[in-house]
């Protein structure tokens, strides 16, 4: 009997701990990551290229837009990422957007060739993801915007939708937001088709760029309202994109029926009227998008779309004549 006992004190320890140990691994997670929830408010995105001085944009600007995207970051084949351009001004650009309360993020683009190789191999599309979401989160951004110009159907399209699926998930694990800038889809083709309808429940909205159609059906304006109906129509009736997802892209530039570019601020500073959509300039027509046109897009997108889109706020005034503002004002938004 008093061997028993020895016995059973000798055994009772282990079992006590292996109890006790079972118990720990099966204890459930305290505080559990949350699961992600898109950003469903209507949005007002500008984005700003490294090639202009952040010393031209009035602060103020900023308050008038809620996503900013700083263009852009540059890919490479082998999945890696170049270094970024003009560092000082990403940081000078994205902490004023940060100091307003705008929400930040880089925009991708580079060489479509690039992006061809880089996306048709599983090792270099997981080592694009993998750079992405590193720089998105060391840089505190929230999150990422893809501007691959563009996948084009039976050659790219497929490897472009595993892409973004790999970059949604990623993302959004990090509760980091996905966007896209893509094509108009006025012109039938490779390019329309390029985007798998697949690949509308990866991001959490798309960037239409509804410019650069000089000619569109025989009209002078690169942006016309027209086009830009003919746009939603294809996206959000044609295709099904979510219209909470859609976001409508207007310019700040004037294009030559040659296709020679000019900026509203440019347009401003010659003393042109910038309410319309005509502006003679160097002996020269351009049509571009004033604040009247701006304001009935605007009212356009806040009935079929959830946001608008500006390439690229250091074009516009920083005038009271802006047409960013002036796109804030049809919303009735404070931007004070």
């Amino acid at each position: 009997m008093k061997n028993r006992y020895l016995l059973l004190a000798f055994v009772f320890p282990f079992i006590f701990a292996a109890c006790s140990k079972d118990t720990f691994i099966a204890e459930p997670e305290v505080n559990p990551p949350a699961a992600y929830v898109s950003d469903s408010s209507f949005k007002i995105v500008g984005y700003f290229p490294s090639y202009r001085d952040p010393a031209g944009v009035d602060p103020s600007k900023y308050k008038m837009v809620t996503h900013l995207f700083y263009a852009f970051l540059n890919p490479r084949a082998d999945g890696s990422l170049a270094p970024l351009s003009q560092p000082g001004r990403f940081n000078t650009v994205i902490q004023q957007a940060k100091a307003r309360g705008v929400k930040t993020g880089i925009s991708v683009s580079g060489d479509a060739a690039i992006f061809v190789s880089m996306a048709a191999s599983a090792t270099t599309r997981t080592a694009f993801v993998k750079n992405a979401l590193a720089f998105v989160r060391s840089n505190e951004l929230d999150g990422l915007d893809m501007d691959w110009e563009y996948p084009r159907q039976n050659v790219s399209d497929e490897t472009y939708a595993l892409l973004m699926k790999e970059l949604s998930d990623s993302l959004h694990k990090h509760n980091k937001f996905l966007s896209a800038a893509i094509t108009p889809g006025v012109y039938a083709g490779t390019v329309r088709d390029g985007i798998r309808t697949e690949v509308f429940s990866y991001a959490d909205f798309f960037n239409i760029m509804i410019y650069d159609g000089a000619g569109w059906q025989g009209e002078l304006n690169h942006a016309s309202y027209n086009m830009t109906v003919a746009s939603l129509n294809y996206w959000l009736n044609t295709r099904g994109m979510p219209r909470k997802k859609a976001v409508l892209g207007m310019p700040a530039y004037g294009k030559t029926a040659g296709g020679t570019a000019a900026t509203v601020r440019e347009f401003e500073a010659a003393g042109i009227d910038i309410t319309g959509d005509y502006a003679r300039y160097n002996n020269t027509d351009y049509y571009f998008n004033g604040s009247i046109t701006i304001k009935q897009k605007t009212a356009l997108a806040s009935q079929r779309c959830n946001g608008i889109m500006f390439w690229e706020i250091y074009q516009d005034t920083n005038s009271a004549g802006s047409i960013i503002k002036a796109a804030n004002d049809q919303l009735g938004r404070n931007y004070n």
